[in-house]
C-alpha cells in the first residue's frame, strides 16, 4: 500500500518545524557556555535572543502571502536552505562580535518566519477537513520534538565537540530534509505527477481550499473584524510564554534552580524532556479529540472554545502557581501542566485561520503570525532585564500568567468559526 501523499506532506512538514526548533533552541543551551566564554549579562543575552525575532517579524506575511498566491512548497523549501545556512554561521559571527552575531540571528530569523504561514498554507490545499485539526496537531508536536532534541543533543554535542558543532551539524539537516522535499512535494495535489485518483478526489471534495487564492481582502476590511483580532490576540498571548521559556529555560534552570547541565546532566535533562514529552502527547491527543467531537456533530465554535478554556485557562494558573513550588519536581510538575493544558487546547485559536479564510490561510496565519512574534522581541528582552532587576524569575511568570488569561477571556469574547473572507 502507497504512503498517501498528504501523508508525506504532513511528515515532511512536521520535520521541517523540528529542524526550525532546534535550530532555534540550541542557541538557548549553548548561552550556558557562550555567556561564560564572552562574558555577557543576562541583558546582552536577551538581546540575542530577541534580535532572532525581529527577522522572523518580517517574512510572517510575506510568507503566507507568497504561499498562498504562488504555492508553499518553494516558499517552505527555501526559507528552510536560508535559515540552515545562517545556523551554520552562527559560531563564526559570536567568535567575530556580540554586533555580528545579531546580525546573523536576525538574517535567520527572516528564513525561519515563513515556516508556519507557509505549511498552513499548504494544508488548506491538501487535507480534508475532517483530518485537519490533527494534521495541524501532529505538525506542531514538531515544536516539544524538536525542544526534546535540541536540549538533550546540544549539550551532548558541547560536551564531546565543542558548542559550534551544535550549530554545524543542526544547521546541515535542513539541508539534507530539502532534498527530500523538493522530489516529494507540490504545492497543489493537482500539480503532482503521482498521487492516486482516489486520494485526489478525497482532497478535492474536503480540503478547506481548492485552489491558489485570490487578492487578499483590503485592508481597511481586515484591521476591522474582530474573529481575526481573536485569533491575532490569542496567538501572541500564547507566544509569549513560549518564547520566553524556550529562549530563557536552560539559564532558568541553571541559575533559578542551581541545576548545571555539566555538574547534574541527568537532572538537567530531565527538567526539560519531562515537560516536553508531556506537549508531545497531549497536543496530539487534543487535535484528535477536537476532530472526534466535530466529527460527532458538536458545534465548531464551542470545540473551539471549550479547548481555548482548558489551554489558556490551566496553563495560566500552572504559570502562576510555578514561583511558589519549592522543589525541582514541583516545577517540572507546573511545567508539565502548563504543557498538558496548551496541549488540550490545540483545537482553539490554531486552527481557526481555515474557519474564518480557507483560501487565505497562509496569509491570515502570516498576519497573525506578525503581531505573535512582538513577544519574541519584547518578551525575551524583558525577562532579561526582569532577572537582572529583580534577582529571580518570579515576575517572569507572573506577567505569562497573566497574559494568557487575557488572551483566553478575550478569543471567548470575540471569536468565529462562519467565514469572514472568500
Amino acid at each position: 500500500m502507497n504512503f498517501p501523499y498528504r501523508f508525506r506532506l504532513i511528515s515532511l512538514s512536521t520535520l521541517a518545524v523540528f529542524i526550525c526548533y532546534i535550530d532555534r533552541i540550541n542557541i538557548s543551551v549553548a548561552a550556558v557556555e557562550i555567556q561564560d566564554q564572552f562574558g555577557w549579562d543576562n541583558t546582552q543575552l536577551g538581546l540575542v535572543f530577541s534580535s532572532f525575532f525581529a527577522g522572523y517579524i518580517f517574512t510572517q506575511y510575506l510568507g503566507g502571502f507568497l504561499a498562498d498566491r504562488y504555492g508553499g512548497k518553494r516558499v517552505l523549501g527555501y526559507g528552510v536552505l536560508l535559515w540552515s545556512f545562517f545556523t551554520i554561521l552562527t559560531p563564526a559571527a559570536a567568535h567575530h562580535s556580540f554586533f555580528f552575531l545579531i546580525i546573523v540571528r536576525v538574517l535567520m530569523g527572516l528564513g525561519e518566519g515563513i515556516t508556519f504561514p507557509a505549511w498552513h498554507s499548504l494544508y488548506a490545499r491538501w487535507i480534508p477537513y475532517q483530518e485537519r485539526t490533527r494534521a495541524i496537531a501532529f505538525t506542531n508536536s514538531g515544536i516539544p520534538l524538536g525542544s526534546i532534541f535540541a536540549y538533550i543533543m546540544t549539550p551532548i554535542i558541547m560536551i564531546m565537540l565543542g558548542w559550534e558543532w551544535a550549530f554545524y551539524s543542526f544547521g546541515a539537516l535542513g539541508v539534507v530534509w530539502f532534498f527530500f522535499w523538493h522530489r516529494n512535494i507540490t504545492s497543489l495535489p493537482t500539480d503532482h505527477p503521482d498521487i492516486a485518483q482516489k486520494e485526489l478526489d478525497f482532497i478535492l471534495a474536503e480540503a478547506p481550499a481548492k485552489e491558489k487564492a485570490p487578492k487578499l481582502p483590503a485592508f481597511k476590511k481586515l484591521i476591522k473584524n474582530k474573529p481575526l483580532w481573536a485569533i491575532i490576540v490569542a496567538h501572541f498571548c500564547v507566544n509569549w510564554p513560549l518564547f520566553v521559556l524556550i529562549s530563557w529555560l536552560p539559564i532558568f534552570i541553571k541559575d533559578g534552580l542551581g541545576v548545571s547541565y555539566q555538574d547534574d546532566t541527568a537532572t538537567f535533562i530531565l527538567l526539560i524532556l519531562v515537560p516536553s514529552l508531556v506537549s508531545v502527547v497531549f497536543v496530539n491527543v487534543g487535535g484528535y479529540l477536537s476532530d472526534f467531537f466535530i466529527q460527532k456533530g458538536h458545534r465548531i465554535l464551542t470545540v473551539r472554545k471549550i479547548s481555548t478554556v482548558i489551554g489558556f485557562g490551566g496553563s495560566s494558573l500552572a504559570l502562576a502557581i510555578l514561583p511558589s513550588v519549592g522543589s525541582i519536581i514541583g516545577v517540572m510538575t507546573m511545567l508539565s501542566i502548563t504543557n498538558m493544558c496548551a496541549g488540550l487546547g490545540t483545537g482553539g485559536y490554531s486552527v481557526n485561520h481555515a474557519d474564518i479564510g480557507p483560501k487565505h490561510t497562509g496569509s491570515i496565519m502570516g498576519i497573525s503570525s506578525t503581531i505573535a512574534t512582538i513577544p519574541g522581541i519584547v518578551g525575551v528582552a524583558i525577562s532579561g532585564v526582569l532577572v537582572d532587576v529583580t534577582g529571580s524569575f518570579d515576575s517572569v511568570f507572573y506577567l505569562s500568567s497573566a497574559i494568557l488569561l487575557f488572551g483566553g477571556i478575550f478569543y471567548l469574547t470575540f471569536a468565529s468559526t462562519t467565514k469572514q473572507f472568500d
